[in-house]
């Protein structure tokens, strides 16, 4: 098993650290990681976004023009890195400030309303997680417990009072993924 992932969108949407945490989930199942960031000199606002491959082989090169899966958290990224998606890949994206949705129909498309959820459950911050439990719903590649464990390792001590508010997120991710293809939206199960 290799999966070649690009999260993308604007800097402080926690794209790289979601990243960091799939990387850090991997390395914990003892898979072979690569965590590759990019991100323009502001930071945040800015464009950044960040390569992850997690394999179960030897992983020959961090460098990739096409992606088993694309996180999408932005319009600019959007119009970079969907027709990045391998044919038969999949891409999630947050359709919060998306003007022009996803057109392909080579790839599966899912929604993941990550910015709305996160307002509801009155912390803006775990945006990021959200994403990350839709992502887990349909390439279950990592296990919970291993991103909780990654968590613990990428937050600072202070913050590990919020590891239950990320776990919930990252639940209510994986039960509000959406296909984007469905005439009538309908959740995703894969029980």
């Amino acid at each position: 098993m290799t999966e070649e992932i690009i999260i993308a969108g604007f800097g402080g949407q926690g794209v790289l650290s979601m990243g960091k945490i799939l990387a850090y989930s991997g390395v914990i199942q003892d898979k072979e990681v690569s965590w590759m960031p990019s991100y323009g000199p502001e930071m945040r606002g800015g464009t950044a976004n960040v390569t992850v491959i997690l394999s179960d082989e030897r992983i020959s090169s961090p460098y990739l023009k096409l992606y088993d899966t694309a996180i999408i958290l932005n319009q600019q990224s959007m119009d970079k890195f969907e027709k990045t998606v391998k044919k038969g890949g999949v891409l999630i994206y947050d359709p919060n400030g998306i003007t022009q949705h996803p057109t392909r129909q080579d790839i599966k498309i899912y929604q993941v309303e990550g910015y709305r959820l996160a307002s509801e459950l009155g912390n803006k911050k775990v945006f990021n997680m959200i994403v990350l439990g839709g992502f887990l719903k349909i390439k279950p590649i990592v296990h919970l417990e291993s991103v909780i464990e990654a968590l613990k390792k990428s937050l600072p001590e202070r913050h590990h009072n919020l590891i239950p508010l990320n776990k919930e997120a990252i639940t209510i991710g994986m039960q509000n993924l959406f296909s984007h293809k469905l005439e009538h939206q309908s959740a995703v199960n894969h029980s």
